[in-house]
């Protein structure tokens, strides 16, 4: 009786462990050689310890992106997000696409990063420009030289950001595009430097 008992019970470890390694498998969403992404990442990106930074210390004459070479769906992103000096400008685009490879340029919706513009939705390179700006008084509650707490969901065509726990766009977005790349955004003119650790994301099936 024992033997014909501990037969199903190995089988069923075996396959939890399968499972477990199949799971394991799954690719990370950023690298240390950043691998899966394109951008003038000699020039202006590193990624070490966890943390992705960005930094222009002669400046731009264009607006530059880190770019996946994975489009993506719905998903879900958090991470902590420090502009040196409180300096500059940034943003994480979403359902994006590369429009200039010779800047690595790109055109969709930007969830912003950047004094005055914290927490908005901004159409890059889409006409109208701002899709959803965030409530003045979020502006407030951000740590002009320190982390902030970032949040991004994106399904179907809801976009939700929070930053620092506060939510500063929750809305339906007709025109938004069904996938797309994600991109780090580095902003005209410089020279600043962006910081993202705790990276989190999580695509939705």
């Amino acid at each position: 009786m024992r033997c014909t008992l501990l037969v199903p019970i190995v089988g069923l470890l075996l396959l939890a462990l399968g499972t477990l390694h199949a799971e394991d498998k799954s690719e990370p969403f950023l690298t240390e050689d950043l691998s899966g992404w394109e951008g003038l990442i000699k020039e202006h990106w590193t990624y070490k310890d966890g943390e992705l930074i960005g930094t222009t210390p002669k400046g731009l004459k264009s607006n530059t992106f880190l770019c996946s070479k994975k489009k993506y769906k719905d998903f879900e992103m958090t991470f902590k997000v420090k502009l040196k000096d409180g300096q500059g400008n940034s943003g994480v685009q979403i359902r994006s696409k590369l429009a200039d490879k010779k800047w690595y340029a790109v055109a969709g919706p930007q969830c912003d990063i950047g004094e005055g513009w914290w927490g908005s939705l901004y159409g890059e390179r889409l006409p109208g420009g701002m899709m959803k700006a965030a409530p003045k008084d979020v502006q407030k509650t951000i740590k002009k030289d320190d982390y902030n707490d970032y949040s991004i969901r994106c399904v179907g065509k809801r976009v939700t950001i929070k930053i620092n726990g506060v939510t500063t766009v929750d809305d339906e977005f007709p025109k938004m595009e069904d996938e797309g790349i994600i991109a780090f955004q580095l902003h005209t003119p410089g020279p600043m430097t962006v910081m993202f650790k705790d990276i989190v994301f999580k695509e939705i099936k």
